[in-house]
């Protein structure tokens, strides 16, 4: 399973949940969250978020 975490907070961007609370629905795939979307947390860009295995 891929996550993406921000490298300034650690806030983990997962596909499954997506990100309600800021427009983006659970099960919307990381190359379909908008590239002006922000980190809840940090407030940096998507191009900062890292992908990971777990």
């Amino acid at each position: 399973m891929k996550i993406y975490e921000c490298i300034v907070c650690g806030f983990i961007y997962d596909e499954t949940q997506g990100d309600p609370e800021h427009g983006i629905k659970a099960g919307t795939r990381w190359a379909d969250v908008p590239e002006d979307w922000a980190c809840p947390e940090s407030g940096v860009a998507k191009a900062d978020f890292e992908m990971r295995e777990i």
